[in-house]
C-alpha cells in the first residue's frame, strides 16, 4: 500500500505542474488540491513504509520502494512550495 501511495503521491503534482504549463502557468484550484490531497498520500504511505518495516520475518522490498517514493513526493511538494514563495 505504502508504495502505490507513493506512486500516486509523486505522479499527481508532475501532472499538475504539466497541466498548469499547457495554460500558460495558470494554476487552477483542482491543481493545487491534487498537490494537497498527494502531500496527505505521501504522508500516510509514509507512515505505512515504516510501519512495515518494523514486522519482522517480511520481504521489505516494497517497504524501501515505498519509503523512498513517498519520502521523494514530499520532497517534490516542498520544491513547488518553496518556488511559490520566491
Amino acid at each position: 500500500m505504502s508504495t502505490i501511495l507513493g506512486l500516486i503521491a509523486v505522479i499527481s503534482p508532475v501532472v499538475a505542474v504539466f497541466f498548469s504549463f499547457e495554460v500558460a502557468g495558470e494554476a487552477r484550484f483542482q491543481y493545487g488540491l491534487a498537490v494537497f490531497f498527494s502531500m496527505l498520500f505521501a504522508l500516510a504511505g509514509l507512515v505505512l513504509g515504516i510501519m512495515s518495516r518494523m514486522e519482522k520475518d517480511k520481504f521489505y522490498l516494497f517497504s524501501y520502494v515505498g519509503i523512498i517514493l513517498n519520502v521523494l513526493a514530499l520532497a517534490e511538494v516542498s520544491i513547488i512550495l518553496y518556488a511559490g514563495v520566491m
